[in-house]
C-alpha cells in the first residue's frame, strides 16, 4: 500500500485521478489492472483538531491596541 497525493481533473463528463508512474512501479502496477482505492479530503491537521476562532476584531486592531496599552508593568 502507498499513499499518493494527486489532484481531480474533469475529463468530458468524468472526474479522474492521475498516479505517478513511480507510485505505481513501487506497487508493481499497470494500466488495466484494478484496484481499490480509500479516498480522503485533504485538510489542514491545525483546523480539524482546534477548528476556526472567528475574532470579533481583526489581529491588526488587536495589535494596535496593545501597542497602545504598550508592555510596562
Amino acid at each position: 500500500m502507498i499513499e499518493v497525493e494527486t489532484t481531480l481533473r474533469e475529463w468530458g463528463k468524468s472526474v479522474g485521478l492521475v498516479v505517478p508512474k513511480e507510485a505505481l512501479r513501487h506497487e508493481q502496477l499497470k494500466a488495466g489492472q484494478k484496484v481499490v482505492l480509500l479516498l480522503l479530503k485533504k485538510t489542514s491537521a491545525l483546523k480539524d483538531t482546534f477548528g476556526v476562532v472567528k475574532l470579533k476584531k481583526n489581529t491588526d486592531m488587536i495589535l494596535k491596541e496593545i501597542d497602545k496599552e504598550g508592555w510596562e508593568e
